[in-house]
């Protein structure tokens, strides 16, 4: 985290804008720990990714809660025509806008930066008056800069284990699979989501039994007949976080007090 937080304040001064993506499941969640700081000194819009996993009406109550902010389809390009829009809003005329395209791992930040950059753009080298040791990218009047995937690890237990639901952190943060499908199961069993849970809901059965249950059912079987509750828990998260189960959005506006993506932020006009 300290080597990416240095290349990024190396080159911040030069940019226009920041981008910043984060996941349509849990916005708050998986907000970029550079993000709060780099608000202060650039405008940042923010784009909320996978809104195809995403619940459309409680994705909509957080596109109505914040401000500059686009739910995108990146893989099938549904949104980006406005994210293109709002970027070149900050184009000097003397020059291409320059941004930096930053988020947590696996949010869909190099899905975002592709699109932007385009399949016949090149590196761009010897600026001058640019950091060289990043990648910048030249592309319909951009010039953009690539940026590390930097998780806090600072955050407390709850976030971590809601990034290893959505694919965007190691189970080993939050002591395996087994241990995050289990709470993934008693989280989704306090939301009521039993839709979300690939076996037949039983009143009162502990978590574990029914990871062993959907073990099973996905035939994570040992010796004897036993089931694998580690490769069990992967296998149900993997379901659970690429949208097999479902379209689902973890938190809401209202859970998280004081939401506000622009905290001290730049004002943009």
């Amino acid at each position: 985290m300290a080597k990416g937080t240095r290349k990024l304040n190396e080159l911040v001064s030069k940019l226009d804008i920041v981008v910043e993506v984060r996941d349509s499941r849990a916005p708050a969640s998986t907000s970029s720990p550079l993000i709060k700081a780099l608000a202060k000194i650039k405008p940042v819009i923010h784009v909320l990714s996978h809104k195809d996993l995403a619940d459309p009406e409680k994705l909509s109550l957080w596109l109505n809660s914040l401000k500059h902010t686009y739910a995108a389809d990146l893989r099938k390009r549904e949104g980006l025509a406005a994210i293109r829009k709002a970027i070149m809003k900050f184009k000097p005329q003397h020059r291409e806008v320059r941004l930096a395209v930053v988020g947590i791992p696996n949010v869909g930040k190099s899905l975002l930066l592709n699109s932007l950059i385009g399949k016949s753009s090149a590196s761009v080298g010897n600026i001058p008056g640019i950091t060289k040791s990043v990648s910048w990218y030249r592309n319909e009047g951009m010039l953009i800069v690539d940026s590390p995937g930097i998780l806090d690890p600072h955050a407390e237990e709850g976030a971590h284990l809601i990034l290893s639901w959505l694919g965007c952190a190691k189970a080993d943060v939050v002591g395996g699979w087994e241990n995050a499908a289990v709470m993934l199961l008693k989280y989704l069993d306090a939301k009521g989501f039993g839709c979300f849970v690939p076996v037949e809901h039983i009143d009162g059965e502990a978590p574990v039994l029914t990871l062993e249950r959907i073990g099973r059912k996905y035939g994570c079987l040992i010796q004897g007949g036993k089931v694998n509750t580690e490769l069990a828990g992967y296998k149900f998260i993997e379901a659970f976080s690429t949208g097999r189960l479902g379209a689902v959005c973890l938190e809401l506006p209202e859970d998280i007090p004081a939401i506000n993506f622009r905290d001290e932020a730049v004002e943009i006009v």
